[in-house]
């Protein structure tokens, strides 16, 4: 369990896919180009046999905007996007209503 306190320190904001490729050094990774209302970030995310590059280019998804970046199989990532996922499938998470990227999770 985590405090309240602890959860108000995650910034997650709504993006925009702009540009997805084939990560160079894993078979199930992409590397997205995102935009968050005037600044674009680079995220690596592991949904490659769940979407194909043309489903997500214009995708608006959610992000967690503050993580420290890492790298990732060589591929540094400067964010986290959000999904679900059963024994069957992956789902990125949307935001209902298209809105301006960069807009906050309430």
């Amino acid at each position: 369990m985590i405090s309240f306190e602890e959860f108000k320190k995650m910034e997650l904001k709504v993006a925009t896919i702009k540009k997805v490729e084939d990560h160079p050094n894993a078979d199930k990774l992409y590397v997205i180009t995102i935009d968050l209302g005037g600044f674009s970030k680079q995220i690596v995310a592991g949904i490659r046999a769940a979407y194909s590059k043309e489903e997500l280019i214009g995708k608006q998804i959610v992000v967690v905007n503050n993580l420290a970046p890492v790298v990732l199989r060589g591929v540094e990532s400067q964010g986290m996007l959000l999904a679900a996922s059963d024994a069957d499938k992956i789902v990125v998470l949307t935001p209902d209503k298209e809105v301006s990227p960069g807009s906050g999770i309430k």
